[in-house]
């Protein structure tokens, strides 16, 4: 094949690779935490309707989610554990990080609060009681965001919890919340997925408001230098309508029973 004739078909590859690829469905790898709560079920039609792109949802912990957008896998990641997130963008995995909106964890455990979870001044003290009492904790244990948070928490309160007490379950928030009510044992939560699983459990919330406890979440387009098949185009459209301020005026007029799950926070949402 003749030199110019060739170079003509890898430009035509090209150009119908990336054309594929902006008009396929945007493949979103998120946290379940956001498909727990049902934002993403109040905020997806909107952006579909108004922009014509589609969404496939990942509902995963935030490594995985991360790790999917390092293969490529994914066009885009929701996900909420900060160092990770910066580690991602650093490597250059991913693009344009944007602040979306933030909520909190919680601790969660048994009515009758053995560890005296309730009464204590802060989250390491709670972590504290509940080791030292060897009561029943369920880890997700799964490298979600919230698993990486409660490692943090953990090694901030300086302790490191082993035994039968202590165990890693490797499942989402909401089963991890529905082990850790049959067992009546401890757990960290978002309090998206607690709000959402509250009803149907016996467990309940006993500890809140605490700093380390802040839980914000991050948007990130994965790099098409790093894989050009991506769907970059809508990736971008994703992160703008979900920092501009109707999408953000959504977010923070979500509840559950009446109670706010997420604060919006995209610093060009006013």
């Amino acid at each position: 094949m003749p030199l110019r004739y060739f170079s003509f078909f890898i430009a035509t590859f090209l150009v119908m690779t990336q054309v594929t690829a902006n008009d396929s469905p945007l493949r979103l790898a998120t946290t379940t935490s956001t498909a727990n709560s049902g934002l993403l079920d109040a905020l997806i039609p909107r952006f579909t309707r108004e922009t014509g792109v589609e969404i496939h949802t990942i509902a995963v912990g935030t490594g995985k989610a991360l790790r999917l957008g390092r293969e490529g896998d994914v066009d885009i990641v929701l996900v909420h554990a900060r160092a990770a997130e910066d580690e991602f963008v650093e490597a250059g995995y991913g693009i344009g990080r944007a602040d979306v909106m933030y909520n909190d964890f919680i601790i969660v455990g048994p009515k009758t609060d053995p560890a005296r979870a309730a009464d204590s001044d802060s989250v390491a003290q709670v972590l504290q009681r509940i080791n030292d009492s060897k009561q029943p904790f369920i880890s997700r244990g799964d490298d979600s965001g919230t698993h990486k948070r409660e490692l943090i928490l953990w090694q901030s309160a300086g302790k490191t919890p082993a035994g039968s007490w202590y165990r890693e379950v490797g499942q989402g928030m909401g089963k991890t919340l529905q082990i850790a009510n049959e067992v009546d044992g401890y757990t960290m939560t978002d309090r998206g997925t607690w709000l959402a699983y509250q009803a149907k459990l016996d467990i309940q919330l006993l500890f809140e408001d605490d700093p380390p406890l802040f839980n914000p979440y991050g948007i990130i387009a994965v790099n098409p230098a790093r894989h050009p098949d991506v769907n970059y185009t809508g990736a971008s459209k994703l992160i703008k309508w979900m920092t501009a301020p109707e999408a953000q005026k959504m977010i923070g007029e979500f509840k559950i029973k009446g109670q706010q799950l997420f604060v919006p926070s995209a610093v060009n949402s006013n």
